[in-house]
C-alpha cells in the first residue's frame, strides 16, 4: 500500500505531461482543457482515471488476505496455543515491562528498552536471564524485576509471541 501511495502522485504527474504533450504544448493544453478539446482524448483520460481508480484499489484489496499479526484473533490464538502460564505472563508484562519495551502482541510501545520483536531469537531461558541480570547487565534495566514463577511466566509469554 505504501508503494501505491508513493507512485499515485507520480502517475498523475505523468498523465498531466501526456495531456500537455498530446495537446500541442502548454498553451494548447490550456485551451484544450478550457474548451473541452478533442472528445477522444477526453474519453481516454477518463478511462485512465477510472482504470487506475478501480484497478489499484482492487489489487490492494485482493492481495490483503489474512496475514499473521493482521488481526487480534491471530494474536489471541498464539497466546492460547503457547505453553506455560501465558495469561499471567501477559498481565505481568503489561504491568512491569510494557512501559520500556516494544512488543506487538500486547501493543506495548516502550521508549527506553529494546524492541522485543526485533532482537532475534527469543527463548524463555534468554528472557529469564535478562530479567535476572537486568537486560544485558549494563544497569539499563533493574535486575530481578520479577522473580520465580512470575519471571518464568513473563519469559514464556515473551518467547511465545516476540517477533511473530
Amino acid at each position: 500500500m505504501d508503494i501505491v501511495g508513493f507512485l499515485a502522485p507520480w502517475v498523475l504527474v505523468g498523465l498531466g505531461v501526456v495531456f500537455v504533450a498530446f495537446s500541442g504544448g502548454p498553451g494548447a493544453a490550456r485551451e484544450a482543457y478550457l474548451t473541452g478539446g478533442r472528445k477522444v482524448f477526453t474519453f481516454f483520460i477518463v478511462a485512465i482515471y477510472l482504470g487506475i481508480g478501480i484497478a489499484v484499489p482492487a489489487v490492494v484489496i485482493a492481495s490483503r488476505g489474512d496475514r499473521e499479526g493482521n488481526s487480534a484473533t491471530l494474536s489471541q490464538e498464539k497466546i492460547r496455543n503457547a505453553h506455560g502460564d501465558i495469561r499471567k505472563g501477559k498481565m505481568l508484562f503489561a504491568e512491569s515491562c510494557a512501559a520500556c519495551h516494544n512488543l506487538d502482541a500486547v501493543n506495548a510501545r516502550g521508549v527506553t528498552g529494546p524492541d522485543l520483536d526485533k532482537i532475534g531469537k527469543v527463548t524463555p531461558p534468554r528472557v529469564q536471564s535478562a530479567i535476572k541480570i537486568g537486560g544485558t547487565g549494563q544497569n539499563r534495566m533493574p535486575s530481578n524485576l520479577l522473580q520465580g514463577a512470575n519471571a518464568k511466566a513473563v519469559a514464556d509469554f515473551v518467547a511465545a509471541v516476540a517477533g511473530k
